[in-house]
């Protein structure tokens, strides 16, 4: 309940959508092979900017 209002960190924003892109390279690799390769980059292009702000 003390959490309803907390604004979230810049990191917590950049992993839920990297995890979102995920889910949809995951989906669409079955249909679309370049949107789940492009998803796929996208993913990843997140997860460097979120190392970066892991390292002190």
């Amino acid at each position: 309940m003390f959490g309803l209002f907390k604004k979230k960190s810049e990191k917590e924003i950049l992993y839920e959508q990297y995890q979102k892109l995920l889910k949809e390279a995951h989906a669409a690799s079955t249909i679309n092979r370049k949107l789940s390769d492009q998803k796929a980059y996208e993913a990843e292009e997140i997860m460097k900017k979120i190392e970066i702000l892991l390292k002190p």
